[in-house]
């Protein structure tokens, strides 16, 4: 491949991001603002919740404040710093979640629970059933919003990559092989998949093979959504992998 078809490829990951839905939510004459927040809300509430709860608030504290802080992104234009030059994407949000705890919280607290501009499909009650159920050990706050950030990236990925093999119709090989997507290669029983696939070995390593390319394809795009530039993507990947595999 040659360096323009490389750098037009590495371009192409950033036609549709989320530092770009950041953007267009900060346009309030844009009709896609509304939507553009929606995004930002599904995709990115549940690592600001845990940094809320560890900062020592109450699950009922947390589930108003995380609703609050998203709903009040546009309003008290706490997106109006965000630029994609400016860095990293979790970072910024990280950073406006704190401004928003220091500055609002004797306000947010006199708030009557849901009566602000809560946004949409938030679960914030299953939030902290989930919570409870991951091990956060003695992690500080921060280190704690990154781990959940990259883990919000991972499951991100293996949706997408479940609803590709679904629409393809193969979804019941999707979930038979989706344990293979982050062992050790040397780990992996090819002649115990290929039985339950009823494949020859050879194909099973083939779509073994397969299936760990796109996942790591899919992974790199989201990754590359989240970051202001090509140059930025590979350090990313690397950073996030290392807080997915830290116990």
């Amino acid at each position: 491949m040659s360096h323009s078809a490389k750098s037009a490829e590495a371009q192409s990951l950033f036609v549709t991001t989320h530092w770009s839905v950041v953007l267009a939510a900060r346009d309030e004459s844009s009709p896609d603002s509304a939507a553009a927040l929606e995004a930002l809300c599904r995709a990115y509430w549940y690592p600001l919740y845990a940094l809320v709860r560890r900062q020592g608030h109450t699950p009922c504290d947390a589930q108003d404040l995380t609703q609050e802080f998203f709903a009040r992104l546009l309003a008290k234009d706490y997106l109006s710093s965000a630029a994609r030059e400016k860095g990293r994407f979790r970072t910024f949000l990280r950073v406006a979640l704190k401004r928003f705890l220091a500055n609002e919280w004797d306000r947010v607290r006199r708030l009557k629970r849901g009566g602000g501009q809560a946004p949409r499909s938030l679960d914030t009650a299953m939030a902290e059933d989930r919570y409870q159920a991951e091990p956060g050990g003695g992690l500080p706050p921060d280190c704690l919003y990154e781990r959940r950030w990259a883990m919000t990236l991972l499951e991100q990925t293996l949706s997408r990559l479940r609803a590709e093999h679904t629409a393809a119709g193969k979804a019941a090989e999707f979930e038979r092989l989706k344990g293979v997507l982050m062992a050790e290669r040397g780990a992996i029983q090819y002649g115990a998949l290929a039985a339950a696939l009823g494949l020859s070995e050879g194909a099973a390593r083939v779509a073994v093979h397969r299936l760990r390319k796109r996942f790591r394809e899919l992974f790199r795009a989201a990754v590359a959504d989240t970051v202001s530039g090509p140059g930025e993507v590979e350090s990313e990947l690397r950073y996030l992998v290392g807080m997915l595999g830290e116990t």
